[in-house]
C-alpha cells in the first residue's frame, strides 16, 4: 500500500470477527511479531508486570531497555547499568506517571504493550482503548489532508472504527496488525490535528447494516467503479451492501477521484520479468510450477465493472497459467515487493519480449474509495452521504 500523502489500501478478509461491541472497548495491535528483541523506552514511569499482573519492576524516565525472548521466558536488561531479570511470558509494560508513554524504538505508543515468547522470538502488541488507535490510524490511511476535505477524513473515521469493531476478539493475542494485512497504525508519531478532530467529531460512530456493524473494505482509487467482492476475491461472494458503485461526477466525464496520482497508469514489463514474477508467486503458495518464456499476455475474462477476471500466461512452449481476480495484483508484483495497482487494466505487447499494462485506479476496489470521497467531500458531501454512497444501505450509527 503507498504511503506519504495519498491514500491507502488496506487489504481486508471478508469474514469478520465476533467482536466486542462496547463503547470505549479496547483493541490489541500487533506492532512486531518475529523480532528478536525489542527496545523499549518512557517519557514516563513505566512497570514491567509478570503474566498474574504483579509488578517485577519499575522503569524510570529515559531508561532504556531491552527485552529479547529466551525459550518461554523473557529476559529483560536495562541498558544503562545492564541490570536484568527473566520473567515467564507473557509480560506487560505499563506506564504508572499521568500523561506517561512506551515507546518501541522510534515509535511512541499510547495504552500498554504486551509482550509474548514464541521460539526465541517477540510478539509486541499495543492495548489500548479504539479512540486513541484511530488517531494513529486515520491520518496514515487517507492521507494528509486539507481542512476543505474533512469529510473525507470523518467518512475514513467511521470507516476505520467499524473495521475495528468487527475486528475484536478474545480468542488470539491480538485483534488486528498495524500492517495493511488491517489497518495500517503508526502510534503517536502518526497523528494529526486534522484527523484527531475527524475522531473526536465521529467518536463512537460506526457504520451498520440490519442492526449489525458493517464490514468496511476500502481501497485508495477506484478509477471510474468499485467493484463488488466476488469480482476480485475469486467468488466471495461479501455482504449485500458491498456493490459497484459509479464514480462519475453526475453531468460530467469526470470522476470524483480522478485527482488521484493513480487513477490512470502505465507500467511496462518484459517477459522475463512476468516470467520471474509469477513463478515466485506461484512457488511461494506451495506451487513447484514455473513460467518459462513469455509468448502471451491475454485477458481471458473482464468482470462487470471492467476489471480484469482471469489473465493468461502463455509460455513459448504452449503451457499455460491462469491468475484470477486479485491475486493478479500478487503474482505482477514489482521486484521491489509492491503489488500491481489494480486489476482495472488493458495489456498491449511492446516490442520482440515486451508488454505494456495501463490501467486504472490502486487497490482491490472494493467498498469506499478514498480518493473518490476526498472529491466528493471538495463538493461538499458530509461524511453520512458519503458513506451512504459506497456502502449503499447502510446508515451511520453509535456502537451498542
Amino acid at each position: 500500500m503507498r504511503r506519504d500523502t495519498v491514500v491507502g489500501d488496506t487489504t481486508f478478509p471478508m469474514v469478520p470477527g465476533p467482536g466486542r461491541r462496547v463503547v470505549g472497548a479496547s483493541i490489541r495491535v500487533a506492532i512486531a511479531t518475529g523480532v528478536p528483541s525489542a527496545r523499549i523506552t518512557g517519557n514516563g514511569r513505566w512497570a514491567l508486570l509478570d503474566a498474574d499482573g504483579a509488578a517485577v519492576t519499575a522503569a524510570g524516565t529515559g531508561e532504556r531497555w531491552s527485552l529479547s525472548a529466551r525459550g518461554a521466558r523473557i529476559r529483560a536488561v536495562r541498558e544503562d547499568d545492564g541490570w536484568s531479570v527473566n520473567v515467564a511470558a507473557p509480560v506487560a509494560l505499563k506506564p504508572i506517571e499521568s500523561g506517561a508513554r512506551l515507546s518501541l524504538g522510534p515509535r511512541e505508543y499510547r495504552g500498554e504493550l504486551m509482550i509474548w515468547a514464541d521460539d526465541d522470538r517477540l510478539v509486541v502488541v499495543n492495548r489500548l482503548p479504539i479512540e486513541e488507535y484511530l488517531r494513529g490510524v486515520v491520518p496514515l490511511e487517507i492521507g494528509e489532508r486539507a481542512p476543505g476535505e474533512r469529510a473525507a477524513v470523518e467518512a475514513q473515521a467511521i470507516a476505520a472504527r467499524s473495521y475495528a469493531y468487527t475486528h475484536l476478539s478474545q480468542s488470539q493475542r491480538f485483534d488486528v496488525r498495524s500492517t495493511v494485512d488491517d489497518q495500517v497504525y503508526g502510534g503517536v508519531n502518526a497523528e494529526r490535528p486534522l484527523s484527531d478532530a475527524a475522531v473526536a467529531a465521529t467518536q463512537g460512530q460506526v457504520l451498520r447494516y440490519e442492526g449489525r456493524i458493517a464490514e468496511t473494505p476500502y481501497h485508495s482509487t477506484c478509477g471510474g467503479s468499485t467493484a463488488e467482492p466476488g469480482e476480485v476475491w475469486n467468488g466471495e461472494r461479501g455482504a449485500p451492501y458491498l456493490r459497484r458503485v459509479s464514480d462519475r461526477v453526475p453531468g460530467t466525464d469526470r470522476y470524483y477521484c480522478d485527482p488521484s496520482p493513480r487513477f490512470e497508469w502505465k507500467r511496462s514489463m518484459g517477459g522475463d520479468e512476468i516470467a520471474r514474477a509469477v513463478t515466485s508467486y506461484l512457488r511461494g503458495r506451495g506451487s513447484r510450477s514455473a513460467v518459462g518464456a513469455v509468448r502471451s499476455v491475454r485477458v481471458d475474462r473482464r468482470t462487470p465493472s471492467g476489471r480484469v477476471g482471469a489473465l493468461v500466461i502463455e509460455s513459448a512452449d504452449g503451457d499455460e497459467t491462469t491468475l484470477r481476480g486479485n491475486e493478479i495484483r500478487y503474482a505482477l508484483r514489482q521486484p521491489g515487493g509492491e503489488l500491481l495497482n489494480s486489476t482495472y487494466f488493458s495489456v498491449e505487447r511492446a516490442g520482440r519480449d515486451g508488454f505494456v499494462l495501463r490501467g486504472h485506479g490502486y487497490g482491490h476496489g472494493i467498498g469506499m474509495c478514498q480518493w473518490g470521497a476526498i472529491g466528493r467531500a471538495r463538493a461538499g458531501q458530509d461524511a453520512a452521504t458519503i458513506l451512504r454512497t459506497y456502502y449503499p444501505g447502510t446508515s451511520v450509527g453509535f456502537v451498542p
